[in-house]
């Protein structure tokens, strides 16, 4: 399983961002070359998020539990 962690920044305090599992039916079955590539999805779920700018994201490979495959 791949989870993609996205980090967002608040467009009214720039200095105030957090880490966030990206959930979404649409990253279900995320490749890890396409998680790598910006996983076009990324787009569409931030248009969930409008007060708030990715500043970046990463891969993670494993359970959801966080402990890693």
């Amino acid at each position: 399983m791949i989870k993609i962690i996205a980090v967002l920044c608040s467009l009214s305090s720039p200095a105030n961002c957090q880490e966030q599992t990206v959930t979404s039916s649409d990253f279900a079955d995320v490749s890890l070359q396409s998680c790598l590539m910006g996983a076009p999805q990324l787009a569409d779920w931030m248009k969930q998020h409008p007060a708030e700018r990715l500043a970046a994201w990463r891969c993670v490979i494993g359970k959801e539990d966080g402990r890693g495959a």
